[in-house]
């Protein structure tokens, strides 16, 4: 019986022993899985990481070359205006027309006698005379071969002086702005070369007193607001003001 005794107690420590290894089997198969699993998730971050890096990379690479794209057109930009506002200084530094021109952008402003009478939209005979030296050689530098393929538009602006309303004087120097564009293209004005291919690209356009001119003392000079101004513009600037907008939504 004693014999019988060991024999059932030896069967039950097999059969924990048998128990307790199924268990560690089982465990150790988990752990082995789990092991796997891990080693596949870091493999797969691994390559994600590799591939955002080279692809972080491509972009890099690619807005670095839009930059020096913007950069090369910015100094184009910059050397063909600054050489056509040195051949406006150039041709109009001893010129008796009354005029100024910008040695920053190039624009050329007539002061508020010169073409019109206080509160009038009609050119005075000796702003006719002034015109009819001036835009001849003003259109013959904006549209020479040497520049007629960089100019997009050449602006006429009217401003006023702060006498009376905006609205009016909104009218005022419209009206002013035009009747220069008109007087251009009347059949008593001397005929110039170029005048066709101006046509397509000149605008008249009134500021009212938007951009005044200050004195020394910071102080608004009438007179010296109450203008006519020729500015121009370029082809590549248009694309830079689109690239720059771009830039802001962007951000």
């Amino acid at each position: 019986m004693a014999r019988g005794f060991r024999n059932a107690n030896r069967h039950s420590v097999s059969g924990h022993e048998e128990e307790k290894e199924s268990v560690w089997v089982s465990y150790t198969d988990l752990m082995s899985g789990l092991v796997i699993i891990f080693a596949l998730v870091l493999m797969i971050a691994i390559f994600n990481m590799q591939n955002s890096y080279e692809q972080s990379q491509v972009e890099i690479k690619e807005k670095e070359k839009q930059i020096e794209e913007q950069r090369q057109m910015i100094e184009d930009v910059v050397g063909v205006k600054s050489e056509i506002i040195a051949e406006l200084v150039k041709a109009f530094k001893d010129s008796n027309l009354n005029l100024q021109v910008d040695p920053k952008t190039g624009a050329i402003r007539f002061s508020g006698g010169v073409f019109f009478a206080t509160n009038s939209t009609e050119i005075t005979a000796n702003g006719e005379k002034y015109l009819e030296e001036f835009i001849p050689q003003y259109v013959g530098i904006l549209l020479s071969n040497q520049f007629k393929d960089e100019v997009s538009q050449i602006i006429v602006e009217g401003h006023t002086d702060m006498e009376g309303g905006y609205l009016f004087n909104l009218n005022l120097s419209q009206g002013r702005a035009l009747s220069v564009v008109q007087k251009i293209y009347s059949p008593s004005f001397p005929k110039f070369k170029n005048k066709e291919e101006l046509s397509a690209i000149i605008t008249a356009n009134g500021r009212s007193y938007s951009l005044p001119i200050y004195n020394t003392k910071g102080e608004i000079d009438g007179e010296k607001s109450r203008r006519v101004e020729f500015t121009f513009r370029l082809k590549d600037e248009q694309v830079l003001e689109k690239i720059e907008g771009m830039m802001k939504e962007d951000e």
